[in-house]
């Protein structure tokens, strides 16, 4: 059992936190643990809960959360661990060992921490004594001045602690550890002289002079501004100090003796360096995995004076495997380990080449008075440094190649290693940078990492849970930890729960930020770096409703040219906004594409993209199906695109439907949503070659939402193709009860609509669905019809289709001259040159069944052997499939068997 003061008030137990109640309740709690073991008057509890005049019956109200508190004490076996909240005449007593309570074991650990000899000793005791606070004193209770005092009081002594903290790592020479501790509480106190002090003394030994001298003006300006007053005496000692330099020389800020300076071969000494020239930040916590990445950095600094490039897109880790890798690798560099954040995409903006130079030849042993004033000399004279030293020089954050290269150090054992979001092309040119891409976490690293955070036991407990939020923060770790701070900070709030949150896109980005670090945070830094134009596309990027681009696809939702549009991608490419998956297609991490949504961007975007969509699958479908009657007209509103893709072949347009079919799924998607009926159905109708080639995949949804669309507009004729095409996949499916209904509704409202083609089609289909249920001879009647609307018409494709379902139909009733008839007339009907062999070759097959039927096996097996050529020829597998299966209904041959197998395989694993 624990009782906490030292952030919000409450008490731990193995089954985890009581439910303390209101802010009253917790403030009584608190007044008592305030004085333990010693009693409370009633006047002095009323006090606490109440600034002012307390209510008639603050006595009662007393009681009873006094009772409340006991209950809760009794349901947790208080008593086992020595706690009993007692009357004791118009007072309270809380009885208990005082080691329960968190703020009596600070004391202890503080007051033995001042009476270690080992410096080191200290920093532990210091570090065991900072880690029990969890917040701001009695948080949770109610600001009653008596609470405020006390709460003011523990602040205090937490604040002496952490500048003796830093005494203590002063004292081992840590300087750069002692201004890490001391910085994070000057921040959150500016006004408070003594930390400020502080800080520039230990900045100042740890040869960042500058730093000191900012962080005094700093704190100059603020008491100036905030209170009106100059700064005391111990802060302009310390400026004084930092003004003359003193302590800043090596060897001179800790009492450690320095070592002997190297000797290069030449002959001249360098200048002294300290024991330890070490500037790296700490050891990043929580670090997971990265295994290839480690192995990739440290293949990439091997060699003669590499140039290491670490790039990955914002919060995906870059600065964190650097500065784990450097630490693990640190005894191969005893020249030092110099580290400079570059601050290429902060809001602080970036240091100056000479501000850089600066700090390292501070850490390298040089006077302040010998750096020269001048960027190209401080340059020189770091180069001369590094000639014979075993350097690693970290560069972080840079945001181009020329912001590193005055930086690079030139020795030829120095290995030098850069993170960026960029790609920086230029570097790899002019410097030969070794690239180590990063990615985002796979999902066991990801795991591990809020494991790591949250603890073992709690990700495990909730291993689904867990899982569905690493998919939501798509593996980025910093989305990981803000997830995990977050459930950190919330111990009763589940994984799960966290994930339902986080499944709502439009909160998940907030839900992914604390304070000023998070996701959205990150990327704004990096799409302010981006020129104008290229902001654009990203912008209008987040308008698209799919999940990839091509450069005809970004053209059309920023309303630019394909050119102009494939250079914002490179451009977004090389920032890390966006992943090239393939050649000319791209893709947004998910919540890169969230971020984008949020930008601003021209409100007809999607209408463009939509718009682009419909005519890409018109030209595809042209490809796929030559000599194919259109579809469907353009709406009356179209937004032509700049351009679109051109398809050599059926096969390219094959290969794009394989490709976008999701993404059309999604347009289609999006068109509903914002109420464009008529692209709705468009983009469901251009995918009907698709439909045809893989049409046990599941169409039937997507059809039937472009049946509503068609009825929401109002256009029979789009009606009754979706009806048709529907009726057809029904069938296929082998729900043909249910594709009747829409098969014979088809053909009549085409008739209505004066869409003699669509009729056609319409009863090719509706023939299938009657031959499945037994009816050839009537499914043969609406082929007739359908081969003489389609004559008529003068659309000899579709008149030849009829024609070779005809002749199906007739075989199935043995109808073998007829059927033959039927396959020779088709078979004379001009086609389009650039229609595919499928037509002919199903052609030929009736044909050559309609023969070995009639009893003329040679002429048959001769028709069908030419069928399957043609089709193994052309690629067209399930052709091959019919007319080896026809032959070898008459045939045993080994190689004809091989031959059909062999198709099969291949229709298999194409369909």
């Amino acid at each position: 059992m624990e009782f906490r003061l030292l952030g919000a008030v409450s008490v731990a137990t193995e089954s985890g936190e009581l439910p303390l109640g209101p802010a009253k309740r917790r403030s009584l709690l608190a007044a008592l643990l305030l004085r333990p073991n010693r009693p409370v008057p009633v006047d002095q509890l009323t006090a606490t809960l109440w600034d002012h005049e307390p209510p008639p019956r603050a006595r009662s109200v007393i009681q009873g959360h006094v009772s409340r508190l006991r209950v809760l004490f009794a349901g947790a076996d208080a008593e086992m661990f020595g706690v009993q909240l007692v009357t004791q005449g118009a007072s309270y007593v809380l009885r208990m060992p005082e080691s329960l309570l968190d703020a009596h074991r600070f004391e202890e650990l503080v007051t033995l921490a001042r009476g270690q000899r080992a410096p080191a000793d200290a920093v532990a005791m210091y570090q065991e004594a900072l880690s029990l606070w969890q917040g701001p004193a009695l948080s949770g209770t109610y600001p009653s001045p008596p609470l405020q005092a006390a709460a003011h009081a523990l602040d205090e002594l937490r604040l002496a602690s952490v500048e003796m903290l830093a005494g203590a790592y002063a004292r081992l020479g840590e300087h750069n550890r002692a201004a890490a501790v001391l910085r994070a509480e000057a921040e959150a106190h500016p006004l408070r002289e003594s930390l400020s002090a502080a800080l520039m003394r230990e900045l100042q030994r740890a040869g960042r002079r500058s730093e000191a001298l900012d962080w005094f003006h700093r704190t100059r300006r603020l008491l100036a501004d905030e209170l009106g007053v100059d700064p005391g005496r111990e802060l302009a000692d310390a400026y004084g100090v930092a003004l003359r330099g003193e302590g800043d020389d090596a060897g001179t800020a800790a009492p450690a003796a320095a070592a002997p300076a190297p000797v290069p071969a030449h002959g001249a000494p360098t200048a002294p360096v300290a024991d330890t020239v070490d500037l790296l930040p700490r050891m990043p916590r929580g670090f997971h995995g990265r295994a290839g990445e480690l192995t990739d950095l440290s293949r990439a600094a091997a060699g003669e004076a590499p140039v290491c490039l670490v790039t990955g897109p914002a919060g995906v880790g870059k600065t964190a495997l650097v500065v784990h890798w450097a630490h693990r690798n640190r005894a191969a560099f005893p020249g030092g380990l110099l580290y400079a954040d570059l601050r290429g995409f902060s809001d602080t903006g970036e240091p100056t080449h000479l501000e850089v130079l600066r700090e390292f030849l501070l850490a390298l042993g040089v006077a302040p008075r010998r750096i020269p004033e001048s960027a190209n000399g401080a340059s020189a004279l770091y180069r001369s440094l590094a000639a014979d030293r075993q350097l690693l020089v970290v560069l972080d954050n840079a945001r181009g190649s020329e912001q590193v290269r005055e930086l690079l150090p030139g020795g030829t054992r120095c290995v030098t290693v850069v993170t960026s979001r960029y790609r920086l092309r230029g570097l790899i040119a002019s410097d030969a940078a070794r690239p180590v891409p990063v990615d985002v976490l796979e999902p066991d690293d990801s795991t591990a990492l809020l494991a790591a955070v949250l603890g073992k036991e709690r990700v495990l407990a909730e291993a689904v849970g867990a899982r569905r939020l690493v998919e939501l923060c798509g593996g980025l770790p910093l989305a990981l930890r803000v997830a995990a701070a977050r459930l950190a900070d919330q111990p009763d709030w589940s994984l799960r729960a966290m994930s339902t949150e986080l499944a709502d896109e439009s909160r998940r980005l907030t839900l992914l930020d604390v304070e000023d670090t998070g996701v959205r945070a990150a990327l704004r830094l990096t799409v302010r770096r981006l020129p104008d134009d290229v902001a654009h596309h990203f912008a209008h990027l987040g308008r698209h409703p799919g999940t990839h681009v091509d450069r005809f696809t970004a053209a059309a939702l920023a309303g630019t040219d394909p050119d102009t549009a494939e250079a914002a991608l490179d451009r977004l490419t090389a920032a890390h906004l966006v992943t090239r998956t393939a050649p000319g297609r791209w893709t947004l991490h998910d919540l890169v594409r969230l971020y984008a949504r949020d930008l601003d961007a021209e409100p007809d975007a999607l209408i463009r993209v939509l718009d682009h969509g419909v005519a890409t699958a018109l030209a595809a479908a042209d490809s796929a199906e030559p000599g194919a009657e259109s579809c469907f007209t353009l709406p009356a509103d179209f937004r032509p695109p700049h351009a679109i893709r051109t398809f050599a072949d059926r096969d390219e347009a094959m290969e794009w439907y394989a490709a976008e079919r999701d993404d059309l799924m999604l347009a289609a998607a999006a068109a509903e949503a914002a109420g464009l009926p008529g692209r709705t159905w468009r983009i469901v109708l251009g995918l009907w070659p698709q439909m045809v080639w893989r049409v046990l995949d599941g169409w039937t949804p997507l059809l039937h939402k472009a049946l509503e669309a068609t009825r929401a507009e109002a256009d029979a004729r789009a009606e009754s193709r979706v009806l048709a095409l529907l009726g057809w996949v029904l069938t296929e499916e082998g729900r043909t009860e249910e594709a009747l209904v829409h098969l014979e509704a088809a053909p009549v409202i085409a008739a209505r609509a004066g869409d003699r083609l669509g009729e056609a089609t319409a009863l090719i289909n509706l023939s299938l669905a009657q031959a499945a249920l037994g009816s050839p001879e009537e499914a043969a009647e609406g082929c007739v019809q359908a081969a003489h609307l389609a004559h008529e018409a003068g659309d000899r494709h579709t008149e030849r289709l009829a024609l070779h379902h005809l002749a199906r139909h007739q075989l199935d009733t043995r109808q073998w001259q007829s059927a033959l008839d039927t396959s020779v007339a088709a078979l004379d009907i001009e086609s389009s040159p650039k229609a595919p062999a499928t037509s002919r070759v199903l052609l030929l097959t009736a044909g050559g069944e309609a023969l070995i039927g009639m009893g003329d096996e040679a002429e048959g097996i001769r028709r069908l052997e030419g069928a399957a050529s043609e089709a193994e020829a052309s690629g067209y597998d399930e052709g091959a499939v019919r007319a080896l299966g026809a032959l070898l209904r008459v045939s045993a041959d080994v190689g004809l068997r091989a031959r059909y197998d062999t198709a099969m395989v291949r229709l298999a694993e194409r369909t």
